[in-house]
């Protein structure tokens, strides 16, 4: 399995960005995907994932209600919708597949994408 993650971008505070991850290899549909993000000076954290029936999500805190998480099976595709970006925000931000488990904790993800800059300018 192959993750290429994309949508990054310099944004201005209160902006929008969509991220995507798009998957090769395997099968979509058998893998829970994740999106974690790092900040400059920061361990890699948590932000948001989707089941690998898209029946169930989960946010971080800081970013519930504002990040949206969806897939398109036709797409083999994971988007990251983020909404009234914060600098706060600004990180390098990685997709993740796990064929066992819907969980936050990224020690449970099987195959990781390259990641895609976020910055957000306050």
């Amino acid at each position: 399995v192959q993750l290429q993650a994309s949508g990054g971008g310099l944004v201005q505070a209160g902006d929008s960005l969509r991220l995507s991850c798009t998957y090769s290899g395997g099968t979509f549909s058998d893998y829970a995907t994740g999106w974690f993000r790092q900040r400059p000076g920061k361990e890699r954290e948590f932000v948001s994932l989707i089941s690998a029936d898209g029946g169930r999500t989960d946010y971080a805190g800081s970013v519930r209600g504002r990040f949206t998480i969806s897939k398109d099976n036709t797409k083999n595709t994971v988007y990251l919708q983020m909404n009234s970006l914060k600098a706060g925000d600004t990180a390098v931000y990685y997709c993740a597949a796990s064929y066992l488990f819907s969980t936050q904790q990224s020690a449970k993800y099987d195959y990781w994408g390259r990641g895609t800059q976020v910055t957000v300018s306050s």
